[in-house]
């Protein structure tokens, strides 16, 4: 066993996922500690070659994506459709504040666009002002 200021660079012995670590090369030295039996036990080669090559942190393609269960794509619904509008602030403080007092009265599932949905339901558009 090496002294406390002697590093042993001998990495027989040592395997990675079943393949000796000399087959990776010197690994690369952090803060002078040297690779240790138990932290060459916990890694695994294919692991170290996924992370090493970066295929870990790139953005899988389209033809590298897993598959869905059953291989097919799912259909887009079409029963609706998520959009975006623009409200002031005070409109939206309101419709909030409607939500809320809905949900205090045990209608759980009351949210912005359900009460959109059910304001859509009872407009009255002879009443709606001409200027909006």
């Amino acid at each position: 066993m090496p002294g406390r200021d002697e590093q042993d660079d001998s990495f027989s012995g040592l395997a990675v996922g079943g393949q000796d670590l000399e087959a990776y090369g010197t690994p690369p030295r952090r803060g002078g500690a040297s690779l240790t039996r138990s932290a060459a036990n916990v890694l695994d080669a294919d692991e170290v070659q996924g992370v090493l090559s970066g295929a870990f942190y790139s953005p899988a393609t389209r033809d590298q994506q897993p598959p869905r269960p059953g291989g097919q794509k799912l259909p887009k619904p079409s029963h609706y459709k998520v959009i975006c509008i623009s409200l002031y602030t005070k409109d939206l403080e309101a419709l909030d504040a409607a939500v809320d007092e809905l949900k205090t009265r045990g209608i759980t599932k009351a949210s912005r666009s359900a009460l959109i949905r059910v304001a859509l339901e009872q407009l009255d558009l002879d009443r709606v002002p001409r200027g909006m």
